[in-house]
């Protein structure tokens, strides 16, 4: 087989066209939530089967009901019998640009600007998973086979929250399986060293309503006398976590584990400039959070809870002495590793009932309920993973959490029960979902490399 340098020789002389192949994806607006861009959306999905079959895979294509969901585009390279199987993973889908008047350009017309590439889904995901595709292509152009085997399935919901691949693993486990999963969808906590992500925190969202009289009531009549679901939302939701900033839900900490050693000793390897973030990414005058608890156990080792919103009564301009009939509120909780979701949900909702005021009645609604889940940096495929970040980036990764969920994760541990491989090439001020989103071209080029990197890391033994 070519040697690695023969690949990392082809990224960088084919640069320029994987920059180009990133800027025709960019042009669809693939938007999976709005309905108005279901036509692009798919029209994504065809290409990245397209951008697939060039770079060598075989039987490329979208498969599944378009009318049951957006596309999975599948590729495989079966060639190496006896050798482990990387599943690689990405999302063709984007969010809207709103707002439109803070683009500098149009946010589906990408440009080149101080060596970044800036349109929507630039860096979410079109620039990793662009990455990924010619990181493969590489090492088939210059050495004609891989040394492992690999599945590609990415998927165009991630942005809306669809099922299309959860459904897809589950009814195709045998098809899809492998031996780990690579998801290239995070971004660096520095601007100067890779990481790996060894955990993602979980999630329970709720929706809490409270209702009180039938109808909405005057408060000069009826006030002192008529539940006030608004009121009562309230005392609840100020009981729910104190100022310490701990949670007062029994039980809500009874699972928690503190990090290890290894993962403490990574996080303050990043020297990481609080009052810096404090001030650029925060833009807050302190930190908030759990009292005893440095910066990084409040962001990636400890779990949450923060109200979203909450909705009732009058918002209008002027005054309107209404006592409402209903209330809502938005609550989430985030979970750390072998903390159960259900287990926590059900204690919410023990939490609920017991602080309900005479005349209220509250109503506790899922939204989402997913576990947290957790990439050891003691994995054969973590250990290969960090191999190839240090050879593609020319720079050992740092070991992180995320404080947030990638719940397609879930979804590969539970169908596949495969190790995750969870990293990304964006850089901290990529702007995901912001107006301005970026990829700079020396992550492309270093996520080609590392990419290939990996393909000869993770066929190893050891």
């Amino acid at each position: 087989m070519a040697s690695p340098g023969s690949a990392f020789e082809y990224a960088s002389a084919n640069l320029a066209g994987a920059v180009e192949a990133l800027k025709e994806l960019l042009r669809v607006p693939s938007i999976s939530a709005l309905p108005d861009h279901a036509a692009d959306t798919r029209r994504a999905a065809d290409l990245v089967a397209a951008m697939l079959d060039l770079a060598g895979l075989e039987e490329a294509r979208a498969v599944g009901d378009p009318g049951g969901g957006y596309p999975v585009v599948r590729g495989d390279w079966l060639g190496a019998p006896g050798a482990p199987t990387l599943l690689l993973y990405g999302h063709y889908d984007v969010q809207p640009p709103d707002p439109l008047d803070e683009w500098v350009s149009p946010p589906f017309e990408p440009v080149e600007r101080d060596g970044r590439v800036y349109a929507r889904g630039a860096d979410d995901n079109k620039g990793q998973l662009v990455a990924i595709i010619k990181g493969v292509e590489a090492v088939l152009k210059t050495a004609g086979r891989l040394p492992v085997n690999v599945k590609f399935l990415v998927e165009g919901e991630e942005e809306s929250g669809g099922k299309a691949l959860p459904s897809y693993l589950r009814d195709h486990a045998a098809e899809a399986a492998g031996d780990a999963v690579f998801v290239a969808d995070s971004q660096w906590v520095t601007f100067d060293r890779p990481t790996i992500v060894t955990a993602l925190r979980g999630l329970v969202y709720v929706e809490v309503e409270a209702a009180g009289a039938r109808q909405d009531l005057h408060s000069g009549t009826y006030g002192g006398i008529a539940p006030n679901p608004l009121n009562a939302l309230a005392w609840l939701l100020a009981e729910l976590k104190g100022r310490d900033g701990r949670v007062r839900i029994p039980g809500f900490y009874d699972a928690v584990r503190p990090p290890g050693d290894v993962e403490r000793q990574a996080w303050a390897s990043l020297g990481i400039d609080e009052a810096a973030l404090l001030r650029d990414e925060v833009g807050a005058a302190a930190y908030f959070g759990e009292e005893g608890q440095d910066l990084h156990e409040r962001r990636w080792g400890r779990p949450t809870l923060d109200v979203h919103g909450i909705r009732g009564g009058f918002t209008g301009e002027g005054a309107k002495t209404v006592i409402p009939a209903r209330a809502t509120a938005k609550v989430s909780m985030r979970l750390v590793p072998a903390q159960d979701p259900r287990q926590v949900y059900e204690a919410f909702t023990r939490f609920v009932e017991d602080a309900t005021p005479p005349g209220v009645t509250f109503t506790v609604r899922p939204i989402n309920i997913d576990p947290p889940v957790e990439a050891s940096p003691a994995g054969r495929g973590v250990k290969a993973l960090a191999r190839a970040l240090e050879r593609g980036f020319d720079r050992a990764p740092a070991f992180i959490r995320m404080g947030g969920s990638v719940p397609v994760t879930t979804a590969f541990h539970e169908a596949l029960g495969v190790e995750l491989l969870v990293t990304g090439f964006g850089l901290p001020d990529a702007r995901l979902h912001s107006p301005n989103e970026n990829f700079a071209l020396s992550q492309l080029e270093g996520g080609i490399r590392s990419v290939a990197a990996l393909l000869e890391e993770f066929g190893r033994q050891g």
